[in-house]
């Protein structure tokens, strides 16, 4: 198969959005290449797993290696792995949510759709590039889109938002190319390299690893809401429209997780054994934390972006114990916080677009009046408390399943406080959805609001339903995964063994 055709395809459709005659016109454009995007998603993950299948093993299937600039040795190096997949099929999943959700929009509709569809190219090259300038430049594409989606389509806030957020990432992303630089230059070898591939060979020095990995952590870490450079985070969701806040908290924060695994502790793994008692430091912090921080929280939208930066401590403590299950379980809540807090920005979205509030206190019995918004609205809360037989709970219990493997009594603590934070957790998750959709109606307005149109109930179809597959069946997301999280684990253990 080949993966080009992963950002082809939506630069074809921002072309044809570019080219297209009135409002109508652009909404099918868009509606079409996104369910295209999810078509040609779902067909890599039938073909990964039938060249599995036929006896495949190689670390990376369905590459190409193109020449980009020869002189520096930049090429255009792609492959995937199954944590490669899984991150495509989340992308897939959340543009095409994200069209649909965002079907209304009638101001600057082609400059918009085109924005967002633009993103998911940058997303799409990211996962599959195994070239770091390549990696990087798709990294740096989603950035200004973000910042114009913010600052133009966005509410309350939006230009000190926007500025905020673009400042903080691009910081990120100087942080990210100083420690590529620094990779570039000082890997061992006769010939400079970007080739992932070849530098996971052991071509790195440990000194050069010690030096540079926290360069590369902190800026992808950046992305992923590590406290305490988290602080984007609330302004820039309660700020942007609802397909951009989809987008942020359900893709590009992945992309931070997505580095700091790939990149990072892949690349240099003695330093990520070196720093791994900080990083689990940190990521227990953000999810106690960010657990507390959202109990004070009275807009939804402040509610769940809080919520994502303790959802997200899950995944960089899973990345920071270095166990084959942690790693695993880091992969498996990054799908599963993406497609969560997709649907629940889509219901917090739909939610304000017919009250015009976000705020809880003036929200209350809509359940009766807005049935199916007020019941995924539910369903986004119980995925994010670790509900039984929804995606949050297969992916924090296979975390703290592999974070307890570490026999150290400082990691299990860790483990038991992240634990502990479900409980928060269940507090202001409850408390959000009882006062917004239970009870008795607050306002006699709100009576002759209508329920979710089609698009929205498509949208909040197809969020459920990868929520859905995740929670009742998660074992074919782990064993995706678990092949990719091996490899990266025996660089870890190789490297210990060597030294």
């Amino acid at each position: 198969m080949n993966l080009s055709l992963l950002v082809i395809l939506p630069l074809i459709t921002t072309l044809l959005v570019l080219l297209a005659r009135g409002g109508g016109q652009v909404k099918a454009i868009a509606l079409t290449g996104a369910t295209l995007q999810l078509l040609l998603a779902l067909f890599l993950l039938y073909a990964f797993g039938k060249e599995r299948s036929a006896g495949d093993h190689s670390a990376m299937l369905f590459q190409a290696n193109y020449s980009w600039f020869a002189p520096l040795h930049i090429y255009f190096h792609t492959g995937v792995d199954g944590i490669s997949v899984a991150m495509i099929l989340l992308t897939a999943f959340v543009v095409l949510a994200g069209v649909l959700v965002s079907w209304d929009t009638s101001f600057q509709t082609k400059e918009f759709f085109f924005l967002l569809v633009f993103l998911s190219a940058g997303a799409y090259g990211f996962f599959i590039s195994l070239d770091l300038f390549t990696l990087f430049f798709f990294l740096e594409v989603a950035v200004i889109p973000k910042f114009l989606l913010i600052g133009i389509w966005g509410s309350g806030k939006k230009e000190y938002s926007a500025m905020k957020l673009a400042l903080m990432l691009m910081a990120g992303s100087a942080l990210v190319f100083t420690g590529l630089a620094g990779i570039y230059f000082k890997a061992g070898g006769s010939a400079h390299s970007f080739d992932m591939m070849q530098l996971a060979g052991g071509l790195i020095p440990v000194k050069v690893q010690l030096f540079f990995f926290p360069f590369v952590f902190i800026g992808f870490g950046i992305f992923t809401a590590l406290f305490p450079f988290h602080t984007w985070v609330p302004d820039g969701h309660s700020s942007a429209p609802t397909a951009a806040s989809m987008f942020l908290a359900g893709i590009s924060m992945k992309l931070g997780g997505y580095g700091c695994l790939r990149v990072a502790t892949f690349l240099m793994p003695d330093a990520a054994q070196h720093y791994a008692p900080w990083i689990i430091a940190l990521s227990t912090i953000a999810i106690i934390y960010g657990a507390f921080a959202t109990m004070m929280q009275t807009d939804l939208k402040y509610i769940n972006a809080y919520s994502s930066v303790s959802h997200c401590g899950f995944v960089l403590l899973g990345i920071g114990m270095l166990t084959r299950t942690s790693v695993t379980g880091a992969v498996m809540q990054m799908v599963s916080h993406g497609l969560m807090t997709a649907l629940f920005f889509a219901a917090i979205g739909m939610l304000y677009s017919r009250t015009h509030t976000r705020m809880v206190a003036q929200l209350g019995g809509l359940l009766k009046i807005m049935p199916f918004i007020s019941t995924i609205f539910i369903l986004a809360g119980l995925c994010s408390l670790g509900l039984p037989g929804l995606s949050g709970f297969a992916a924090e219990m296979t975390v703290f399943a592999g974070a307890w493997q570490q026999p150290s009594t400082a990691y299990r603590f860790a483990t038991i406080l992240a634990c502990a934070s479900i409980v928060v957790t269940a507090v202001y998750i409850l408390r959000a959805t009882g006062q917004s959709v239970l009870g008795p109606v607050t306002d006699s307005h709100y009576e002759q609001l209508p329920d979710a149109k089609w698009n929205e109930k498509l949208a909040g179809i197809l969020l459920m339903a990868g929520i859905l597959a995740i929670g009742l069946a998660p074992f074919w997301l782990q064993q995706l995964v678990s092949p990719g999280a091996e490899q990266i684990i025996q660089q870890a253990v190789k490297s210990v063994t060597i030294k």
